[in-house]
């Protein structure tokens, strides 16, 4: 039976890979991203693609009017979206409240806004029963994140899909998060890895490899299944044992 997945951060990394696997199944895909080029070039068979800024209300409304047009339900939503901040513009100031203001905005603009508006936007067109709503969250929710930005926005989706699961599980809905480690062939990173801190992020897994945006997706597709029917309010951590550690 084809169901519609809508997935926000659609066009790469771990959203694209999310995107390409539930296409394969025969599925309908709808991806959100802010770049309409990076959705384009894609190039997932099927998929439907629409750009907007999720952390503007206005843009959000205009992804709801799309699926009421396109889609009418929602059988499985994604969040994709998110990152470090590593694309957006600098602070524009040299001052270190400026900068840390700067920092904690774009994280939570990024991750957590983007993630409670869309889901709210689309909640009355999920599937019921049978609907799910997925959270991509972080290693670093567990373990920190350098500046502690990154971090607490990715942390801060964990009480919110508690709070989904327990409204939406009237309705036969599910709510879960995964938390992946070092994962590799994303945009995360951007310019800022280097080898050593490659290998040291390796040498933090008990398997000895960086993750796969297939090693999420599988995790994503399972909750996404009928087999996951009765798993709700669960942070899922795929990260090689690396949050517990040597």
């Amino acid at each position: 039976m084809t169901r519609n997945i809508v997935i926000s951060g659609g066009g790469t990394g771990i959203g694209l890979a999310t995107a390409q696997a539930f296409a394969a199944d025969g599925d309908r895909v709808l991806m959100l991203g802010r770049r309409a080029e990076v959705l384009e070039k894609a190039g997932v068979p099927g998929a439907l693609t629409y750009a907007a800024d999720l952390s503007e209300p206005d843009q959000v409304r205009g992804v709801a009017r799309f699926v009421a047009a396109e889609l009418g339900t929602v059988d499985v939503l994604v969040h994709g979206a998110g990152g470090a901040g590593h694309l957006e513009p600098p602070a524009g100031s040299d001052d270190p409240l400026d900068r840390v203001a700067h920092d904690w905005t774009v994280n939570f603009r990024q991750n957590a806004l983007t993630a409670a508006l869309l889901t709210e936007a689309l909640k009355s067109r999920l599937a019921e029963p049978g609907g799910r709503v997925l959270f991509v969250s972080s290693i670093a929710a567990y373990r920190g994140s350098g500046t502690g930005a990154y971090a607490a926005a990715k942390a801060g989706l964990h009480p919110y899909a508690h709070d989904l699961a327990r409204e939406l599980g009237p309705r036969g809905i599910t709510v879960n998060v995964v938390a992946p480690g070092y994962v590799e062939d994303t945009e995360f990173f951007g310019d800022t890895m280097d080898e050593a801190r490659r290998a040291r992020l390796i040498g933090d897994t008990l398997t000895g490899r960086a993750g796969r945006p297939g090693d999420v997706v599988a995790t994503l597709h399972w909750l996404a299944s009928p087999g996951a029917g009765h798993v709700t309010s669960q942070v899922i951590q795929v990260n090689g044992g690396a949050e517990r550690g040597h």
